[in-house]
């Protein structure tokens, strides 16, 4: 069996990274955060593994290694800082992390919808004030949930949703991938989008960006939906137009928003979304459970034994599609 030799793009201080001492003793590991980590060890590389780092240090890497690269690997499950053009026209395929997360996301979903619902700003308000002030609360039972991108992410949401009696809608490119699907109630295609989000009491945006989701829910959205909506989003940031959602968010017309990303990344100091008070937080860390990156590590160790036995990878990307 072939030696392996595995890009591995990562600080090389991370802990997390002595996971990788599990692959088998033929495999060599070369780490770094800068192309000039790999001059010596590219040309001859038949793996890299995008841990940490993306972007033009992948691209440079990608570009360095092409004569002998099989298979591209990225931790994350959003790839709009992972499809550069000569990786999407290569046909070295690229897989990712796309399920690994999902679950956490879908609590995080349902927590967002029961802290509006609930109003649990308002009870840890008059709970520090001392102040005993009965108000009446909204249930999540009978009302609407509209997911924007169906899929492993949007599932994990649906599940848990469906499972506390929500309807559940759903947008896809594709809306017959989902037929027969029991966790939903309607599958809508893009074109029809308007019409779905019009019905709902949440909305959980869920896609990946492509130049076809960039921006999907703008001012044209934000004005047929219900006053009383609450928005959430744990794909991506700009899936989303942020000064549309902010404007929506200051002028009452729709209930309130929970993020978990943003077009920009901290979010800026001095932001709207700090201070407008029907907005919850979370700063892209949704799914960061206690084990989060051993479980992308794992999926990782996992996807490598395919990968030499020559079996089939799992979560292969359509690169032309985005997802």
């Amino acid at each position: 069996m072939e030696n392996n030799i595995v890009l591995v793009l990562s600080d090389p201080t991370e802990r997390i990274l002595g996971m990788l001492d599990q692959l088998p003793d033929d495999t060599t590991i070369v780490t770094g955060n800068n192309v000039e980590a790999f001059e010596r060890s590219a040309a001859e590389a038949n793996v890299i593994f995008s841990w940490s780092v993306g972007g033009s240090v992948l691209e440079q890497v990608f570009a360095m290694a092409s004569p002998r690269l099989r298979w591209v690997h990225s931790r994350a499950a959003g790839l709009d800082g992972v499809l550069f053009p000569a990786l999407v026209e290569s046909p070295v395929p690229l897989t990712n992390g796309r399920g690994v997360f999902s679950e956490s996301l879908g609590e995080f979903v349902l927590g967002a919808a029961l802290y509006f619902a609930k109003d649990f700003r308002r009870m840890v308000r008059n709970q520090e004030a001392g102040l005993w002030d009965q108000f009446d609360i909204e249930p999540l039972e009978g009302s609407t949930i509209g997911i924007v991108g169906y899929g492993d992410i949007g599932r994990a949401i649906a599940k848990r949703c469906r499972a506390i009696g929500m309807k559940v809608l759903a947008l896809r490119r594709r809306p017959e991938q989902s037929a027969g699907d029991p966790l939903v109630d309607v599958v809508y295609p893009p074109e029809r989008r308007l019409q779905m989000l019009a019905a709902c009491d949440y909305i959980a945006a869920a896609a990946p960006l492509t130049p076809q989701t960039r921006g999907m829910i703008g001012e044209a959205e934000f004005a047929v939906m219900k006053k009383s909506a609450v928005v959430m989003n744990v794909g991506r940031g700009p899936v989303i137009d942020e000064a549309a959602l902010v404007r929506a968010l200051a002028e009452n017309r729709i209930k309130g928003a929970a993020l978990d990303v943003f077009d920009c990344e901290p979010l800026p100091a001095g932001h709207p979304f700090y201070q407008l008070k029907n907005v919850l937080l979370s700063p892209h860390c949704a799914d960061h459970t206690p084990d989060w990156l051993a479980d992308g590590m794992r999926f990782f160790l996992q996807q490598f034994e395919r990968f030499r036995k020559g079996e089939p990878l799992l979560n292969v990307v359509d690169k032309q599609s985005g997802y």
